[in-house]
Parts: structure tokens; sequence; C-alpha cells
């Protein structure tokens, strides 16, 4: 019996208050998601999208007890897993 394949979803593409797990990056060797790597969001990290501002740019995220805002361009490199 083998496992289903993983879902592969984006942070825009959650609602608010939604949990994901990090799968990894579109382009794991740019510098931003290098950044992030060093910020703790790495594969396996789960993280919760908690609001967005008033005009939709920023999203802010929680993890590991972290809150990060993140730009909707540079979110879209982040592949995510629902939980």
């Amino acid at each position: 019996m083998s496992a289903l394949p993983k879902q592969e979803t984006h942070l825009d593409q959650l609602e608010i208050g939604e949990y994901a797990r990090v799968l990894g990056f579109r382009d794991p060797s740019s510098d931003y998601a290098r950044r992030l790597q060093s910020l703790g969001l790495i594969p396996g990290t789960e993280l919760q999208l908690k609001r967005y501002a008033p005009l939709g740019d920023p999203a802010e995220i929680i993890y590991r007890g972290t809150r990060l805002a993140l730009r909707p361009a540079e979110a879209e490199g982040l592949l995510l897993e629902r939980l």
C-alpha cells in the first residue's frame, strides 16, 4: 500500500487561520529561499496563516512561536501542504 502524494498548495490559497506544512521551495537555491530557511522556515515546519494586512499585502504567518510577514511575490516560492 503506497502513500498518497502530498497535495501542494501556496500561501495565497490558504484561508485565515488555516494550518500548513512547508514541503520545500520552488527555487531552493534562491537568496530568498535561503533567507527563509535561515529564519527557520524549513521543510517540515508547520505554520498558520494568521491574517492579511488591510490592503491584502503582506500576509502574516506564525511558526515556531515566530510571526513573519511575507509579500505575495515572496510567498509564491514557498511550497506548502494543507494540514
